[in-house]
């Protein structure tokens, strides 16, 4: 894909909304494989498709947004709802994974692999967030699941579309770890992520629960603050089990779960396959 001749908050939100987001190779080829075989085809299995790619998911959301029927009353944040509300035939003919992220990558490898990561993580952040939602006997799981997986959209897709700057600003990082996310980021673009993610979410007008659950502002409810940890803890343990910062996250995660850090540690470790010392130095 072209370098981007965009600057400003104002010039990425404008040419973002028209941009075609591209989605996962893997994404493209299982939901050709699914609309092959009518006898799998369903709105459970392509949602189950959807679910773990944030760029498809956006699209979806996006899509049933913008053309939401006026009977329609309540916002829609459940990618399997909206494939009903949609009709899975409807979903291949106007929201097609025609753009790859390795289409829109060819040749910038090092950027792709870096989107790569930030995808894997936010599928992470989506089952912790799904996985405590349930504990905590919230019966909108779904909703909590898609907000941690959109959680940090704006920066995969600013991997998309501007990966020489996104390279600049993580080789700034990689130089100095005491400089702060939002100030590299507004040195590189002129703007913070967070304010592009904020005012894509509003232009867009997707869900408005949407807004507020991925917003950390907003952490003092139980599930921004669920929403926030998962994000946390995938980002930190994406580094390795033995960031430093994991134990804090721990005690986080389990004045949320109402339990202690050792049983965070043994609920996380077990799906990771990892179990720690807490009592030993972490970094």
């Amino acid at each position: 894909m072209q370098q981007q001749n965009v600057t400003g908050l104002e010039g990425w939100v404008d040419f973002l909304t028209g941009a075609d987001i591209p989605v996962l190779k893997q994404t493209a080829r299982d939901l050709a494989t699914l609309r092959e075989d009518q006898n799998k085809l369903s709105a459970r299995s392509v949602a189950q498709v959807i679910a773990v790619d944030p760029m498809m998911t956006l699209k979806l959301l996006r899509y049933l947004q913008l053309n939401k029927r006026r009977s329609q009353t309540s916002e829609v944040m459940q990618v399997e709802q909206a494939l009903i509300m949609l009709g899975v035939e409807a979903f291949f003919n106007k929201i097609p994974a025609n753009l790859t992220v390795q289409d829109a990558l060819k040749g910038q490898m090092d950027a792709l692999i870096h989107l790569l990561h930030g995808v894997h993580r936010a599928h992470r952040a989506s089952e912790y967030a799904y996985d405590w939602a349930v504990r905590l006997n919230d019966l909108h799981y779904e909703e909590v699941r898609v907000a941690a997986l959109l959680h940090d959209i704006a920066e995969m897709l600013m991997w998309c579309f501007e990966p020489q700057k996104m390279m600049q600003i993580r080789s700034i990082q990689q130089q100095d770890k005491t400089l702060r996310s939002r100030a590299v980021q507004e040195q590189v673009l002129g703007f913070a992520l967070a304010d592009l993610q904020k005012l894509l979410v509003q232009k867009w007008e997707l869900p408005q629960l949407l807004l507020t659950l991925m917003d950390d502002a907003n952490a003092n409810q139980p599930r921004v603050r669920n929403v926030q940890l998962a994000v946390n803890l995938a980002r930190h343990s994406a580094n390795g089990w033995d960031d430093a910062a994991l134990p804090d996250d721990y005690k986080d995660i389990g004045e949320l779960l109402r339990t202690s850090a050792e049983q965070v540690m043994l609920i996380v470790g077990a799906e990771a396959g990892i179990v720690c010392d807490l009592s030993k130095p972490h970094g």
